[in-house]
């Protein structure tokens, strides 16, 4: 890892005491989103959040080097996939897309509300997944205007 790259030891050094942090947080919202506000979405974006924390603190290549992007994709296809899948038991067991098949459980607890709790993390999967990829996409594309006029200078 080159030292040069990403903000001063400061920023780097508090990003390792908050990263893991902002990430538990987010699984915290997902887990937790049928008993208060949140959900698969709100989390996905906090643990998004905490992945361009670690972007911005270290450079992209820091990322790059332990991830490879086409993880990234086949991880948020799999969030969309177990959501549809999940849709198409409750067509199975029950009749209808989505339906709960899941006993719901005493009210209150972390097992009361049948399958909105596995909606949430492949929601949260799915969301975190592609706000990163698009925050990573937007970082390190260039705009066809800038290659174009790198391309004529040449």
């Amino acid at each position: 890892m080159n030292e040069k790259q990403g903000m001063s030891i400061i920023v780097k050094t508090i990003t390792r005491f908050t990263v893991w942090l902002i990430f538990l947080y987010g699984l915290y919202i997902i887990v937790h989103g049928h008993l208060t506000p949140g959900g698969g979405f709100a989390g996905g974006v906090i643990i998004a959040l905490s992945f361009v924390h670690l972007t911005l603190a270290y450079g992209k290549d820091f990322f790059l080097e332990r991830h490879k992007i086409s993880t990234l994709h086949d991880f948020e296809a799999s969030g969309a996939l177990a959501f549809v899948i999940i849709g198409i038991i409750g067509i199975i067991w029950v009749g209808s897309f989505l339906a709960n098949f899941i006993s719901t459980g005493q009210p209150f607890t972390l097992k009361s509300a049948g399958i909105i709790p596995l909606l949430n993390i492949a929601i949260g999967a799915k969301a975190g997944t592609a706000l990163y990829l698009v925050f990573y996409y937007l970082v390190t594309h260039r705009s066809f205007n800038e290659s174009t006029e790198e391309g004529e200078a040449k």
